[in-house]
């Protein structure tokens, strides 16, 4: 599904470079459900907005599906990012002029479905996350978990084949986080997606059928 190889990256800080990740080169099946773990600054959110699509590495390749994605134009690269990945962010990253369901509807729209089209998958999803009676509440006025219930029900708007989440529980108290990550695995059993996770809660990552350990840019074998 995910191959990843000697992928590294960069970035100039004045007359020197700063090395954040140096030469992972990892595989990830479909529809496996992977935790990636490790201390601030050890590179995972980099790693994750590459392997997103989001930004580019310095050297190295990600393919996904068999199509190494940096080959892409940046018009298709759009595309293919907003048709086959979904993103799950530690703060929702929620548009607060909009409901709840205009902001699921979002990808949909980007992509132009049908508004209707879009409302219903959007209203599909929000029942799915337990929030069919949040539909026309903003972003303010809703609780953090509801917050984040909005943000996976938005990152599955489009039916992705991977969902990406950076710290989804790490903005969450202890037992939200529980029913965060719970409702992440209930959606991937009924669900036909891979799902990578960065958490810090060793607990939460070790529910899921592969732990990766990120130490300064590089996989911890």
């Amino acid at each position: 599904m995910i191959e990843v190889r000697d992928l590294t990256k960069e970035f100039v800080r004045g007359p020197g470079r700063i090395e954040v990740l140096r030469g992972i080169t990892l595989s990830i099946r479909r529809r496996e459900r992977v935790a990636i773990v490790g201390s601030s600054g050890a590179g995972k959110t980099t790693f994750m907005n590459i392997l997103g699509g989001l930004d580019h590495p310095t050297t190295g390749s990600v393919q996904i599906e068999g199509r190494d994605i940096f080959q892409l134009k940046a018009s298709e690269l759009d595309g293919f990012r907003n048709s086959t990945i979904g993103f799950v962010y530690q703060f929702h990253q929620l548009l607060p002029e909009f409901s709840a369901l205009e902001n699921v509807m979002m990808p949909a729209l980007i992509a132009r479905h049908s508004f209707t089209q879009s409302a219903d998958r959007a209203r599909m999803l929000l029942e799915r996350v337990g929030l069919s009676h949040r539909l026309t509440h903003k972003p303010g006025e809703l609780s953090g978990g509801e917050q984040q219930r909005v943000a996976i029900a938005r990152a599955l708007c489009m039916s992705p084949r991977i969902l990406l989440a950076d710290e989804p529980t790490g903005n969450l108290d202890s037992r939200t986080s529980r029913e965060i990550f719970e409702l992440l695995n209930e959606l991937h059993r009924h669900g036909d997606f891979t799902m990578a996770v960065v958490t810090h809660n060793q607990s939460l990552a070790e529910q899921l059928d592969r732990v990766i350990v990120m130490v300064d840019g590089r996989l911890d074998k």
